[in-house]
């Protein structure tokens, strides 16, 4: 498979999993996630109900499902680097397509697009980062778990600019964050298109299609009530701070706080992240990321607000890390794009009809308590299936430098 853009000695693998997040960053912290952000004001500017607001994600993550089905085909033709830019490509494009228009079918083919670019630049990005990690042995885990540090950062960079710009230009002005938004975008993704990568993190020519993911049927089930459960509360947190009353810096502190929290997870998560124990480390992590979803329930004071976006933003991000170190204790290199490709697809179900069920729930129900109630059982139920995932098989798994700790 092509790899031109690469070469032998690009820099510190550290450097070259962060410049590769960028993709990341453009794509879910600010093409998908940012729309929490946006949500109040469009559905009072557009008038929509909360079902019309969550199929905006839902589309969102049909396009992340499609993203994710692509991904291992595109980095294949293309080369891996190649699919990660122009993934990242058609996110900003798609950024860009939101500022321009208030037609409900326009923003759904622009949000679509945004998930498709997100979904392969996640998937392939996932695989050569896991692959430049192999050059630390002694910290493998660290170094790929920067990688998933992308979202969390496209996070706070989204909550330092949207909640001011709705302030100053007021209602009717969600336009505005997505121009800014774009522009920014554009300016970040600069490094990504000059990077060059390592030889080492070169596709693998083999499919491995002999080797069976069905041994990690259960933790793909438990990935899926992830997905479903972890982008409810993402969807309309904002949307339930701004009910309490919380204005623009509230607003902004909330969401920052899940970013800046998500971006420690490297090193809070470490330890964790090296065992090689099956699917425990990724219980353990979806528990707090459901205790984090459950808090707001218990009191609406500024204290438990705060605390429930840091503990969920310590844990969210660092779901995808676990799996993606799942796959790399227990499965071949020729076999990891394909795997977390699987995993992303199941991940991409979930988030899939989640924020417009729970929308429809919210509808029903008339508060917004009720999804953060399904969202934090779903993230338990999820915790519950992913401890029941042992290790596969030793003719599965990876070698032994594969499978380092830090």
């Amino acid at each position: 498979m092509p790899n031109s853009p690469s070469a032998s000695t690009p820099g510190h693998p550290a450097l070259t999993n962060l410049t590769l997040s960028l993709g990341p960053i453009i794509g879910l912290g600010i093409g998908r996630f940012a729309y929490a952000l946006v949500l109040p004001d469009m559905r009072d500017t557009l008038h929509w109900s909360y079902s019309a607001a969550g199929f905006m994600n839902t589309v969102n993550a049909a396009g992340y499902l499609i993203g994710a089905l692509i991904a291992s085909q595109a980095a294949r033709r293309f080369g891996g680097l190649a699919a990660v830019r122009g993934g990242t490509v058609a996110a900003l494009a798609s950024l860009m397509v939101c500022a321009m228009t208030g037609d409900f079918v326009a923003l759904s083919v622009a949000r679509l697009v945004t998930g498709i670019g997100a979904g392969v630049a996640l998937v392939v990005g996932g695989a050569l980062a896991a692959r430049v990690a192999l050059a630390r042995p002694a910290q493998a885990s660290f170094v790929l778990s920067l990688f998933y540090a992308g979202p969390p950062l496209g996070i706070v960079v989204s909550g330092l600019i949207a909640p001011f710009v709705l302030q100053a230009f007021g209602p009717g002005s969600w336009w505005i964050v997505w121009a800014v938004l774009a522009g920014v975008s554009v300016v970040l993704i600069v490094p990504l298109l000059l990077m060059r990568l390592p030889s080492n993190a070169a596709m693998p020519e083999t499919r491995a299609d002999r080797v069976s993911l069905r041994p990690m049927a259960i933790y793909l089930f438990g990935y899926f009530l992830y997905g479903a459960g972890y982008i409810a509360y993402l969807t309309f947190m904002i949307a339930y701070v701004r009910d309490l009353g919380g204005g623009a810096a509230a607003q902004s502190g909330f969401w920052c706080l899940i970013g800046l929290a998500g971006f420690t997870t490297p090193w809070v998560w470490r330890r964790v992240l090296a065992l090689d124990r099956g699917g425990w480390p990724t219980a353990l992590i979806l528990t707090v990321n459901a205790i984090g979803a459950a808090l707001p329930s218990l009191s609406h004071s500024p204290a438990m607000l705060t605390l429930s976006a840091a503990v969920f933003g310590i844990a969210f991000s660092t779901v995808t890390t676990a799996t993606t170190a799942f796959v790399r204790f227990n499965l071949p290199q020729a076999v990891w794009p394909r795997a977390i490709a699987a995993l992303t697809i199941s991940f991409g179900v979930g988030q899939t009809l989640g924020p417009f069920a729970v929308g429809a729930i919210t509808d029903a129900m008339g508060s917004l308590t009720y999804a953060l109630n399904v969202s934090a059982a779903l993230l338990l139920l999820g915790a519950v299936m992913a401890a029941m995932q042992g290790k596969l098989k030793a003719t599965g798994r990876a070698s032994p430098t594969v499978s380092s700790r830090p």
